[in-house]
């Protein structure tokens, strides 16, 4: 079998932890198979990264800022790769850019565009075990790109895919895909399937078991995922296709606390004014998670809410204000301090009931609802954040995912 494992940054934080992974790969490829290993920077190695970059030049130098975030991969791939040679496991540390992965040339943020796999296979034909650092590859113009947060997911998925592996595992600190944040629901089951789909409202609605790329690039290629746990021998949770008469109406339910709401209170109550407010912000890339307006007032007013990541809020609060003095809006309100729960499900399509149950359980527990959206396999709220970890429980047990 030809197997691609990834390894999270949880999974190598120190050289006792490369050492234990070794082990794990060692023993896969003693035991027959071809194994290509994309590994994550050690630890919170990106992140002690990219506060350098700050106290150097700050955000600007997005090309320069890329080269200096792939360092992170290319240390956790080299003490790999000799540690797995030093076990008598022939090994070769590799980049993206050796890999094939071909990008384009948005930095911090690039797509894959396409994945040559003849360096990894002439490895593989020679019996070299590749470590290939995630999160990178290089733009068709020769620049070197990062795949923003989670990329090592959407590496290992591209290569599983490029080299037709029998098998790609995700290897991080959680054993697999559960009803809810195990560490926020202590009640929280692990589950043994999810469809594509499920996995892709769960990851963009804060579930951080997976990149949204990343499930995006497997549905797309037909990679069938195994999400699963380094510390621990449970099998983990199969993401792949998988559409079923849902027995429950949720399959769980996912937390997000890194949302700013913004408020432009008091705009023109007439058509292209929230088209405007939008635009604006998608071209300073800035993307709106949830937007909301308002009815009209009785002076031909309206106003709008809308939620972006957190790490945009610097961007989108100088926008929105633009654009509000642009509109001759009458106040711009910045709320930092908020959370989304979202109940995600094949069965919210077809259970009559379930955004009632969400609601209520909410309202038993005197949690305020701020904003709501719906998809055909989902349903969301804006709440307090200081009530997140509250609300995560109570509609966790209101749909009997303890169960």
């Amino acid at each position: 079998m030809r197997i691609v494992q990834k390894y999270g940054g949880s999974s190598l934080k120190d050289l006792d932890l490369v050492r234990m992974v070794a082990a794990r790969i060692h023993k896969t490829v003693q035991n027959g198979h071809q194994v290509v290993v994309v590994v994550s920077a050690m630890g919170d190695t990106t992140d002690e990264l990219l506060n350098k970059a700050l106290q150097v030049d700050g955000p600007s130098s997005l090309s320069n800022l890329d080269f200096l975030m792939m360092t992170g991969e290319m240390q956790s791939a080299a003490l790999m790769a000799m540690e797995l040679t030093r076990r008598g496991c022939l090994a070769q540390a590799v980049s993206g850019a050796q890999a094939g992965i071909r990008t384009d040339q948005v930095f911090g943020q690039a797509r894959i565009v396409d994945v040559d796999p003849k360096f990894l296979e002439s490895l593989l034909d020679r019996g070299v075990t590749p470590v290939v650092t995630g999160f990178q590859g290089v733009s068709v113009e020769g620049f070197f790109t990062t795949l923003g947060r989670g990329g090592s997911d959407l590496t290992a998925i591209a290569l599983a895919s490029a080299l037709k592996a029998d098998s790609c595992e995700i290897y991080s600190d959680v054993a697999g895909v559960f009803t809810a944040d195990p560490r926020m629901v202590p009640q929280a089951k692990a589950l043994e399937a999810l469809s594509y789909d499920e996995m892709l409202e769960l990851a963009s609605q804060g579930a951080q078991v997976l990149q949204t790329q990343a499930v995006l690039y497997a549905r797309q290629s037909g990679v069938t995922v195994n999400a699963r746990s380094t510390f621990e021998s449970q099998a983990g949770t199969r993401i792949e296709t998988l559409e079923v008469d849902a027995p429950r109406p949720v399959t769980a339910v996912a937390l997000d606390t890194h949302l700013t709401k913004l408020g432009l209170v008091g705009v023109p109550d007439r058509p292209g004014v929230a088209a405007r407010a939008c635009e604006r912000l998608s071209e300073a890339g800035v993307n709106i998670d949830l937007v909301f307006q308002a009815l009209s007032h009785e002076n031909a007013r309206a106003d709008i809410a809308l939620t972006v990541a957190d790490r945009d809020r610097p961007k989108a609060v100088q926008v929105c204000q633009a654009t509000l003095t642009e509109l001759g809006g009458l106040a711009l309100v910045v709320d930092g301090d908020i959370a989304k729960i979202s109940a995600v499900g094949f069965g919210v399509r077809n259970h009559v009931g379930v955004a009632a149950t969400l609601f209520r359980s909410l309202a038993n527990a005197g949690i305020n609802i701020q904003m709501i959206s719906t998809s055909e396999i989902k349903v969301s709220c804006i709440v307090a954040r200081q009530d997140a970890q509250r609300a995560l429980n109570q509609v966790h047990d209101a749909f009997g995912l303890d169960a």
